[in-house]
């Protein structure tokens, strides 16, 4: 399925008794929250430039308006998960079969995210400034968490992750290789154990990769 860049944006929410998550469906990463639904969808609009930027790296045509008209396709209960800062729920959408274009549409905006993560834990500096709520993790430290959850959820879309791999860039190449190709070619995604359905697994992963980007880049001295 090519996305259309015209007509209403599609989007979910996933609602938690404090927070909500707001994601573009066929937009795997373009995700934010906020204190409520409507805050949640005004910082999902307020993202699209720096969304755009990962687009624009995987290849793919974007939505041309600024703040194009919102179709929230489904809303979720959110959990404990949701209010702690991470959208946690799977909603019927999620469970739907990737085609072969979606699932080739989200392996490129994942590599694009992960290449985005590179080069900027590149340019930063060792000691990020402190977070608005002060603290927050140094850049070593924030890109080995994310590393870290990377292998988590690999397992979850039942691939195991190599141990070395936060102090291994080899291996963190292979793991990153391994999921791709998975997606590259939807049909080894229809068999084996997996704890995730395959568009959760890119919805979550992509946004854990770009939302800690652009942490990295807010906390840049």
């Amino acid at each position: 399925m090519i996305v259309s860049v015209v007509g209403p944006l599609e989007v979910g929410v996933e609602l938690g008794p404090k927070r909500a998550f707001a994601w573009a469906w066929e937009w795997p990463g373009w995700c934010r929250s906020g204190p409520g639904e409507s805050a949640a969808l005004a910082a999902l609009a307020s993202y699209r430039p720096r969304f755009q930027l990962v687009a624009a790296r995987a290849g793919e045509p974007f939505p041309g308006e600024a703040a194009p008209a919102v179709d929230v396709v489904e809303r979720l209960v959110g959990s404990v998960t949701t209010d702690f800062g991470a959208p946690g729920s799977i909603g019927e959408s999620d469970r739907s079969q990737l085609t072969d274009e979606s699932a080739r549409r989200g392996a490129a905006l994942l590599a694009a995210a992960w290449e985005l993560l590179d080069e900027e834990a590149g340019r930063a500096p060792a000691e990020l400034r402190q977070g608005p709520r002060g603290g927050g993790r140094d850049r070593d430290a924030l890109i080995e968490h994310v590393l870290a959850a990377d292998a988590v959820y690999a397992r979850r879309l039942g691939l195991r992750a190599p141990q070395a791999l936060i102090s291994d860039p080899a291996a963190v190449a292979e793991l990153r290789r391994a999921i791709l190709e998975l997606f590259r070619n939807p049909g080894e995604l229809s068999g084996g154990i997996r704890r995730w359905p395959p568009r959760y697994y890119l919805r979550r992963t992509a946004w854990h990769v770009l939302d800690h980007l652009w942490e990295l880049q807010d906390r840049r001295q």
